[in-house]
């Protein structure tokens, strides 16, 4: 396998776009979700779309086939809500190292099938580790500030687990995505480095903080230096924003990333945008992995 690293001293690489979006254009409905294996499973299981790389795989593959034939380097694995504290929402914590693993192996084969096709411009998968639906910096409760709905020790946990199994279904970089609290990324980014020196693995790590709005701060108030600085003891290949932002709005707090870190920039703006695959290569809504100009 080509050295991602190497290639991001030669020219930009490009992440796919939205899973979300493309899922969306099946028009899946519960059953899609449930399969065959889960089809007397005692709650509702639509809207889990992890759970599409085990029971409609077909759909999950052919996404990253048609984002690898749009000319996308880099494919996420579907698993944003891939740990046992997201899929706690639909009582199915215990497929987690599963639902990873069969994720990973989907964008891995999509990725080898291009790859094989086009030698010269290797593709990559991307094992995505999004943020939960938990904040460990802050209160849910607006009349209790002291509470918090998780511990960072839950969160190592959760990441542990999802982590594993995108490493062993064939990942070749993990990428801690839409941090909106930088201690829940902190928990990611333990979580990785120690199950990397246990396994005795060295993936290339991607870290994409939230600026929520114009005040240019995380959900958890952090400046994009503040949010740098809090993942910077990490030798990450990357660091970046995505999600709430336009790439007008973004690029100042890009330019701060770039001018203050040795790592590479990613540029994720606008998630949720409208796209299609016809105009994936207009750049409204994918990666940039970059070299330091601005």
């Amino acid at each position: 396998m080509a050295d991602i690293r190497e290639i991001l001293e030669k020219r930009i690489l490009i992440l796919d776009g939205a899973m979300g979006t493309m899922i969306q254009r099946h028009k899946l409905e519960e059953e899609d979700f449930r399969g065959e294996r889960f089809k007397d499973f005692d709650h509702p299981l639509k809207g889990n779309n992890d759970l599409l790389s085990i029971t409609r795989p077909d759909i999950i593959k052919d996404i990253h086939r048609e984002y690898f034939a749009a000319g996308a380097d880099i494919a996420e694995t579907n698993t944003f809500s891939g740990t046992t504290i997201a899929q706690a929402d639909y009582y199915l914590e215990d497929i987690v190292y599963e639902l990873n693993y069969e994720s990973a192996r989907l964008a891995r084969e999509a990725a080898d099938e291009f790859t094989a096709k086009e030698p010269n411009k290797p593709r990559f998968v991307a094992g995505s580790l999004g943020p939960t639906n938990r904040t460990a910096s802050t209160s849910p409760d607006v009349n209790d500030p002291g509470f918090r709905a998780i511990t960072f020790e839950e969160l190592r946990v959760a990441y542990r687990q999802q982590t594993k199994g995108l490493i062993e279904g064939g990942s070749d970089l993990l990428l801690v995505e839409t941090v909106f609290d930088t201690l829940n990324a902190k928990a990611a980014l333990f979580a990785i480095d120690e199950l990397q020196e246990e396994l005795g693995t060295t993936l290339p790590v991607m870290v994409s903080g939230t600026i929520t709005d114009a005040s240019g701060r995380t959900l958890s108030g952090q400046t994009a230096e503040a949010f740098l600085i809090s993942v910077s003891h990490i030798p990450l290949l990357s660091v970046g924003f995505n999600c709430a932002l336009g790439a007008k709005q973004l690029r100042p707090h890009l330019q701060v990333l770039a001018n203050k870190s040795e790592f590479m920039v990613s540029a994720h703006p606008m998630l949720g945008c409208l796209m299609s695959l016809e105009n994936t290569m207009n750049l409204r809504k994918i990666w940039l992995l970059k070299l330091k100009s601005f």
